[in-house]
């Protein structure tokens, strides 16, 4: 059981960082002008992917200094999520298993 718990907070996680790479791109081609906004497809794939990540997002944006059109929030949390939480459930894992073993 704790190992299908392990198993599926880490595929959250993989799961959120994918949105979270895939919204900074679709937000990049979207200023660059390759993808058209007016498209019903874009804009609901634009609208999901900013409705999924904003809300991890705008926090650590306001606690940021502003760096003029630069937003640096994605590349903080996908650090935070990489080498903070990440390494942190994994060894709350190994410890509850080892308590229950």
């Amino acid at each position: 059981m704790l190992i299908i718990l392990y198993k599926l907070v880490m595929l959250l996680i993989q799961v959120f960082t994918w949105a979270l790479l895939l919204s900074c791109l679709m937000s990049m081609l979207l200023a660059f002008g390759v993808l058209d906004p007016r498209n019903r497809v874009i804009y609901n794939i634009a609208v999901f992917l900013n409705r999924v990540t904003e809300p991890v997002l705008a926090p650590v944006r306001n606690i940021l200094p502003q760096f003029g059109n630069v937003d640096f929030s994605p590349l903080v949390v996908l650090l935070l999520l990489q080498y903070v939480l990440v390494p942190a459930i994994t060894r709350l894992f190994w410890m509850a298993l080892a308590h229950t073993a």
